[in-house]
Order: C-alpha cells, then sequence, then structure tokens
C-alpha cells in the first residue's frame, strides 16, 4: 500500500496571494497569517506575490488570470458577513462553486482561504482571533498541495 503525504516545505515554490479589499479589517490580517506561515516554512518574499481585488466576486476571475502566470499554487483570501438580505447567500454560493470549477480545471493548487461569518467578531476571531486564522491555514494547505502533487507526479 502507498501512502502519500504532503510537507509544508516552501523552500524555492512561487505562490500568488489574490486578496479581497472588501473587509479589509479582516482580509488584512488573513493575508498577514498567510504571509507569516509562507514566510515560516522557507517561501522567499521576492517569491510572493500578492493581487488585490475590490471583493469577494471578483476572487474566482483574478485567480484564473493569474494561473496564466507560473504559480506553484494559489490563495485565494476574502471576507464575506451576512447582512441583512440574501445577497450574503448568492454570493457566497457564487464564490464557493467558481473557486471550486476552476480548481478542477487547473492542475496547480488553490486553497480556499475565504470567510463566511454571520459577523463582524466572527469573523475577527477566524483571522487571527482564538480561532486561529484561515489565511495562515491556507497558506498550509497550499504548500502541502504543492509537494503532495510533486509526489503523485513523481517529481
Amino acid at each position: 500500500m502507498g501512502e502519500y503525504r504532503g510537507r509544508h516545505d516552501g523552500a524555492g515554490r512561487a505562490i500568488c496571494l489574490v486578496v479581497s479589499q472588501f473587509n479589509v479589517m479582516v482580509t488584512e490580517r488573513l493575508r498577514e497569517g498567510a504571509l507569516e506561515e509562507l514566510r515560516r516554512h522557507g517561501v522567499a518574499p521576492e517569491r510572493v506575490d500578492v493581487v488585490y481585488v475590490p471583493g469577494a466576486w471578483e476572487l474566482t476571475g483574478a485567480a484564473r488570470r493569474v494561473m496564466r502566470r507560473q504559480y506553484d499554487a494559489v490563495v485565494v483570501l476574502g471576507c464575506i458577513i451576512r447582512g441583512e438580505t440574501a445577497h450574503f447567500d448568492y454570493l457566497c454560493r457564487a464564490v464557493t462553486d467558481g473557486l471550486g470549477r476552476l480548481q478542477m480545471e487547473q492542475d496547480t493548487p488553490i486553497t480556499f482561504g475565504v470567510l463566511t461569518a454571520e459577523n463582524l467578531p466572527q469573523a475577527l476571531e477566524r483571522s487571527g482571533g482564538t480561532v486561529g486564522n484561515l489565511g495562515a491555514q491556507a497558506a498550509l494547505a497550499a504548500l502541502e498541495l504543492c509537494d503532495l502533487f510533486d509526489q503523485l507526479d513523481g517529481s
């Protein structure tokens, strides 16, 4: 029986973060968490690009566009907070489905660091508060998938 498990080894990796600027108080914390984990696991700062988009709706299109460049992984970061209308539900579904489809079409790993929170305090707890930092988790997942895909490809 063969077993494959990716490692969090960023040496030589090129990573792109696609970051929503809407709810910037939260997304900035997600970005900082992702950058810290990438640095901590050996990704050179000059090998990380950050692409900013206006909001969560634009994340999928930007992620698709950056896939044209030579990155080992793309980490998508955003925050959607429930409001008083159904907009939250539509946006969450569109972003999730769009990134899911994109992941299925691409060989490059795309990780999902998009918070879908009921309120701002909940989002803050998940972007560096007591619950952790989804940006950091998405960055670690990206490194793990890079290594795993290399193993599966026989590299």
